[in-house]
């Protein structure tokens, strides 16, 4: 495998790191794209824990809008807490304000017994719907974030998988 990789000219050698970047270049366009059109900074996020069971499981994959500003009680949001970088996925189940005054918002877990006021930043009541939330959902494909989860708790998959693609894109012959 790796003869092959001694046995390649230098032009050859880098149209394939080229190619490979290509690749991780349009899907980094392709991220940035549905972040404009979502108009969330997250347009795609995976379910992580089971606290929104039954509606979600544990590796959903969720679609996120945020061009809505009007979040309704019921909807499913996503949020970020202050100064963490884990995003939650709870039902709104109290609103407060709109209109002219800033929405507010209360979330729970559906299979949580009590409201999100411990999970939010300290001395934070509620959510601002235009500061923490990321967007609501929209739509989700079933277990397909499982890859993702994966990839977070054995952080030598993460690199194997890399090296693997490299090795892929930069051996394929033409």
């Amino acid at each position: 495998m790796f003869g092959s990789l001694a046995n390649m000219q230098p032009r050859q050698l880098a149209a394939q790191v080229l190619q490979f970047a290509l690749v991780l270049s349009t899907a980094f366009m392709l991220w940035k794209g549905l972040s404009v059109v979502t108009d969330s900074g997250s347009p795609i996020v995976v379910v992580l824990s089971g606290s929104m069971e039954p509606a979600f499981q544990r590796g959903d994959l969720l679609f996120l809008w945020n061009r809505r500003q009007e979040t309704q009680v019921g909807e499913v949001v996503v949020y970020n807490v202050r100064d963490k970088d884990i995003p939650i996925v709870h039902r709104v189940i109290r609103r407060f304000g709109g209109g002219s005054k800033p929405l507010q918002l209360l979330t729970k877990g559906d299979n949580n017994a009590a409201d999100d006021t411990e999970l939010y930043a300290r001395g934070q009541s509620f959510l601002d719907r235009k500061k923490d939330v990321v967007g609501s959902v929209a739509g989700y494909v079933p277990y397909v974030g499982y890859v993702t989860i994966l990839l977070s708790e054995y952080p030598w998959l993460k690199t194997a998988m890399l090296v693997f693609m490299a090795l892929t894109v930069v051996l394929q012959r033409e």
